[in-house]
């Protein structure tokens, strides 16, 4: 039976009591999870949750329809938030600014995750300094056909220039199919600065395992290799922290490793359940990454050697030449399958295709089929390109009507 709408409990956390709504609905129904099985979860791990989470300024990402729904980013704070929930202003590069939220305790922790907030996600800086992120953060990427073992040694040579260029980093599971290394840096460099030291990383651990990583930030330019993903350093990017639930189905959780676990683990071990038990147990892994805030200097010396980075180039198909729009135009032969509101809307896309075309799809690696989720103004939408890299010139689809097209901006001025 669904719970009634009006139905609600309470949970007292940090001394305060927050109101949680409709608390028997399931949100996960494999593990068989309900609101208040999640909020109590965030409780019970607060004091890991904060240590990456807690004083940044946070942009809500939203279930309020389930996992099988996309979820709507709410970069405001909701009016008529409790007294113990602060705020910061951001102002984006777009020219706007919103007032988000910062959460302090454990209390806050469970207000968002009443809100249908299953992860984290908070910006690389305090609320009390807004300009000079405290984190740099990699994350490593995969593209479709790598398995676990190519992630692992890519996350050794990571840690490896960061020990070689003065930082320490500390490693989490994304909770999907990748790795994230966090770095917390002091507060003395901003955004750009704490990017271009981020690319730096990345083209030296391109460097060192040529063909197993990449910097390239152009999909299809990548192959089977785990992206090292310097973009996520951007002013307006944030991160699924540590100890935050993912919307998989077996609520998987983003959860901090030691060193020596990185090879011996896997993500889908790591679960609400089995989480809430080894915190229990062992507590957090990160507890020390405050104490080991590092410098800059050595990445942004590095990346005065290595030289500006190649540019992304550019044509209409003759390489170097500008399109009419003045846009990017890949040098791959990539087609456009669809463009969706939600992931298996996605999926379905492509197999119609795969079905249109079944001798092209025959050759396709695994890396070739791009499934990218577009960040639109206030949910995600999904693009499905192909790359005829494989395929023989002759034997190529040519570029048809999109088999779906979604307007993630249709309506709006």
């Amino acid at each position: 039976m669904s719970p009634s709408s009006k139905s609600e409990a309470t949970l007292e956390a940090a001394g305060r009591e927050v109101r949680i709504s409709s608390p028997e609905k399931v949100v996960f129904p494999e593990p068989g999870l309900t609101k208040l099985d999640l909020a109590r979860y965030y409780v019970a791990v607060a004091e890991g949750a904060l240590r990456g989470a807690g004083g940044r300024p946070m942009v809500l990402k939203r279930f309020v329809k389930g996992l099988s729904q996309e979820p709507f980013f709410q970069k405001r704070v909701p009016e008529g938030h409790p007294d113990f929930i602060d705020t910061a202003t951001l102002h984006y590069a777009s020219g706007t600014s919103a007032e988000e939220a910062v959460l302090r305790d454990a209390a806050g922790l469970a207000w968002v995750s009443n809100l249908g907030c299953l992860d984290l996600n908070p910006h690389a800086v305090r609320a009390e300094d807004l300009d000079h992120p405290d984190e740099l953060r990699v994350d490593l990427d995969p593209m479709p056909g790598v398995d676990w073992a190519q992630i692992v040694d890519v996350a050794f040579i990571a840690r490896d220039v960061l020990a070689d260029t003065g930082l320490v980093g500390w490693p989490k599971t994304s909770g999907s199919r990748g790795l994230h290394i966090l770095v917390r840096i002091a507060p003395h460099w901003g955004f750009a600065d704490v990017r271009l030291a981020a690319e730096t990383l990345a083209r030296e651990v391109e460097n060192r395992a040529p063909g197993l990583a990449s910097a390239h930030w152009w999909k299809e330019e990548r192959g089977e290799s785990v992206f090292v993903d310097f973009n996520q350093n951007a002013k307006d990017r944030t991160v699924a922290s540590a100890y935050s639930i993912r919307p998989l189905p077996d609520a998987r959780v983003s959860t901090p490793l030691d060193w020596e676990e990185v090879r011996s683990r896997r993500p889908e071990e790591f679960t609400v359940p089995t989480v809430l038990e080894r915190f229990a147990e062992r507590g957090d892994p990160h507890a020390g990454i405050d104490g080991q805030a590092g410098s800059l200097e050595g990445l942004l010396a590095l990346a005065a050697q290595l030289g500006p980075p190649e540019n992304a180039p550019r044509g209409s198909g003759s390489a170097g030449s500008a399109s009419a729009s003045g846009r990017r135009v890949s040098q791959m032969p990539l087609i456009e399958v669809a463009r969706t509101k939600t992931k298996p809307e996605a999926l379905d896309a492509l197999e119609q295709w795969k079905a249109a075309h079944p001798d092209a799809a025959a050759l396709l690696h695994p890396a070739d089929v791009l499934v990218d989720g577009m960040r639109g103004s206030s949910s995600q939408w999904y693009r499905v390109r192909v790359n005829l890299q494989h395929v023989p010139e002759a034997q190529r689809p040519e570029q048809e009507a999109l088999v779906a097209d979604y307007g993630p901006w249709a309506g709006r001025a």
